[in-house]
């Protein structure tokens, strides 16, 4: 299906690109209960059996107290399809519910990512792939730039502090739309996590700033991804970047440092 061309077209330029996955690389899939992490790991599975290097897929969940149904339906899909896949319900997480529940998801993500780490060091994987499509990609570029004053996005890869694995993104260049329509084709049990539903955050303003924008400029996504990809450092304000003549004589440009 076509679908499925442009979805591992998509992947696999991404994992050359950035040279995300390597020759007897053990690979574990962070499935989040969503339509993003569901599609990576079925194109990671496929392009496993066509790719010309050696390495292996496992999938896991991180169970934090969030998910809006049953996960059993996501475990039984997975058996049927013989798939390796490891359920974690993390303990800290839950009386972190009960300690603080109003936490933000600045504190639920580092729970979580403690929790990641620990399941990979179980799982003996040395690669960690994350579910982050170029919708997360643009709008965290929006984000950061509004709110934090720096220009950076989320990397396509990086590693843990300790180098002990490598963190991956193979959806970078693949949209919402596209994961949408490709679960919906497998037939994937989407288990929906209260998170996603939250109204009023940054997140879903910048969703709805985008959905607005699109429909105008259909191809803002995929300007804003080349645009990331095509970076010139001589047309922003970073001293570090920039050609600066020191003049000859200092006392020409004073400091002022009293009014």
């Amino acid at each position: 299906m076509d679908l499925e061309k442009t979805l591992l077209r998509k992947v696999g330029e991404a994992i050359q690109r950035f040279k995300m996955i390597r020759d007897g690389d053990r690979v574990a899939v962070a499935l989040s209960g969503g339509k993003d992490s569901a599609t990576l790991l079925e194109a990671l599975l496929l392009l496993q059996k066509r790719a010309p290097i050696d390495f292996s897929v496992c999938a896991f969940t991180v169970e934090q107290g969030k998910f809006l149904l049953p996960i059993e339906p996501l475990g039984e899909y997975l058996r049927e399809r013989g798939i390796a896949w490891t359920y974690f319900r993390d303990a800290p997480s839950f009386r972190l519910l009960e300690e603080q529940p109003k936490h933000g998801c600045d504190l639920c993500s580092r729970y979580r990512r403690r929790a990641v780490y620990e399941i990979a060091r179980e799982l003996g994987v040395n690669v960690v792939a994350f579910g982050h499509t170029a919708d997360d990609f643009c709008e965290a570029l929006l984000r950061n730039t509004m709110f934090t004053g720096k220009l950076s996005s989320l990397p396509p890869v990086t590693h843990s502090r300790d180098r002990d694995f490598r963190l991956i993104r193979p959806l970078v260049f693949v949209t919402e739309e596209v994961t949408r329509a490709y679960a919906e084709f497998l037939g994937v049990p989407v288990i929906p996590c209260g998170c996603s539903q939250r109204t009023g955050t940054v997140r879903r303003s910048l969703r709805d700033i985008f959905a607005g924008l699109e429909r105008e400029y259909p191809h803002l996504k995929e300007n804003m991804l080349s645009a990331m990809g095509n970076v010139d450092t001589g047309r922003l304000l970073d001293p570090r970047f920039l050609e600066l003549e020191t003049p000859a004589r200092a006392e020409l440009f004073p400091i002022v440092t009293e009014l």
